[in-house]
């Protein structure tokens, strides 16, 4: 390894350090570390900046301000206290029967949008719901965020990285519904069991709490039904841009902020209070993850794992289709996935041409879906929605450590790529 090359590992890791031990603020070793690729010349402003394979992903951050902005809207105007009283009463108030309810709402709902717009849609309601419920909203919140990176795998459009891999292979919506989803769905199946034994600790509840909830009317929570029947249009709007981004052409990113801007022209919603939710310390972090990752594109380390990976496994499909699965999975635990895959697609796509786009051939694409999506999974930076989540809960007074969420992503994330070996081996292998 070169110079830049060690430094660059050697300030990562320093940094990610710091943010799993939590002896400094997680935003201040992201920008500590940012600073320090920056100034060791590890990486520049043009790259950081500018980049589109080494520098903040504009996209992910603008589409994470414009559907701040729409669910702060949105929750002054009772609906999100609608939607948890309603789920609280449909459960009866027994809360593993909540949790799974939310487990699979945040799937399907993941893979029709995309697991960061889910996590902020749900958070809200479940931080209501287990207020009235008198329970403690993280474990709920993990297995949400947990469920959405699963759910958002299912399809081309539920994780980022999916449309980076449908870009560089030529696979459509479709082609990800039939070699992706099946697998999904049994691995929800398995999900939500592992739920009840996860968080077994957390299903004793308030008899007398769950009697209040049960006496409450839902309607008398919307406050504002002007307001709510123009955010419901807008979210609607914004929702089937989503679906649509690619054929209309248009980044999620530049949907979200129409949408945002749109709902706070035609609303009564000062600009203080539609920005009053917005996580900025969540965005801030983005930011110096994303130079950071970027300095270890740029200066080759990520390049450098994945040919390593290549020339070992050149030659041997199924090896191939292995090693790709468990070193997406593991690497994706560590920096984010997008970046990752964005420079694996093309080694990917060599490796594929070279064995003459056989069936076999081509499930390297759904190995490498399957490992950077579901290895995501693993650590509190392993995803955009983990993240996402981490901020919400800090800001609702419920904050999650790195450990507290590693040490139940870590087992599924794991499970799920133990599962999905057997998957690729017996669809692509054995009954091709």
């Amino acid at each position: 390894m070169s110079t830049s090359q060690i430094l660059s590992v050697v300030v990562f890791v320093g940094a990610y350090v710091l943010i799993a031990t939590e002896r400094v603020h997680r935003v201040a070793a992201a920008l500590g570390g940012a600073a320090l690729m920056l100034a060791l010349g590890l990486t520049n402003g043009q790259t950081a900046f500018h980049s589109l394979d080494a520098g903040v992903d504009w996209n992910v951050v603008f589409l994470l301000l414009g559907m701040m902005i729409i669910v702060g809207v949105i929750k002054q105007t009772g609906l999100f206290e609608y939607l948890a009283i309603a789920a609280a009463k449909r459960a009866k108030g027994r809360p593993f029967t909540v949790l799974a309810m939310f487990v699979v709402i945040t799937a399907v709902a993941s893979a029709a949008l995309d697991n960061v717009t889910t996590v902020l849609l749900i958070a809200p309601v479940t931080f209501l719901v287990c207020d009235r419920l008198g329970l403690n909203p993280i474990p709920f919140l993990i297995a949400e965020v947990l469920a959405a990176n699963i759910g958002g795998t299912a399809t081309l459009i539920g994780d980022p990285p999916n449309i980076i891999i449908a870009s560089r292979a030529g696979l459509s919506f479709n082609d990800f519904l039939v070699h992706l989803a099946p697998f999904i769905v049994v691995l929800m199946i398995v999900f939500v069991v592992v739920c009840r034994w996860m968080f077994r600790d957390t299903f004793h509840y308030d008899e007398d709490r769950v009697a209040e909830v049960m006496a409450l009317s839902e309607r008398e929570a919307i406050r504002d039904r002007t307001l709510l029947a123009q955010s419901l249009i807008v979210l609607a709007l914004v929702l089937a841009g989503f679906v649509l981004h690619s054929t209309l052409h248009v980044e999620p990113s530049v949907v979200a902020l129409l949408g945002a801007g749109l709902l706070v022209l035609i609303s009564k919603v000062t600009t203080e209070e539609a920005i009053a939710d917005v996580e900025w310390e969540t965005l801030v972090f983005f930011m110096g993850l994303f130079v950071m990752v970027g300095a270890l594109v740029k200066t080759g380390v990520i390049d450098e794992v994945s040919k390593s990976l290549a020339d070992a496994v050149d030659g041997e499909p199924l090896v191939a289709v292995m090693g790709l699965l468990v070193i997406s999975g593991l690497l994706s635990a560590v920096v984010d996935n997008i970046p990752y895959v964005a420079t694996m697609s093309p080694i990917v796509g060599e490796l594929v041409a070279a064995q003459g786009h056989t069936p076999q051939a081509e499930s390297m694409w759904w190995s490498l879906a399957l490992g950077a999506d579901l290895g995501g999974n693993a650590t509190a930076v392993g995803a955009s929605a983990n993240v996402v989540v981490l901020g919400l809960a800090a800001r609702n007074g419920t904050p999650i450590s790195f450990w507290q969420f590693t040490r139940y992503g870590a087992v599924v994330a794991g499970l799920s790529i133990l599962l999905a070996a057997p998957y690729m081996w017996l669809r692509y292998f054995v009954l091709a």
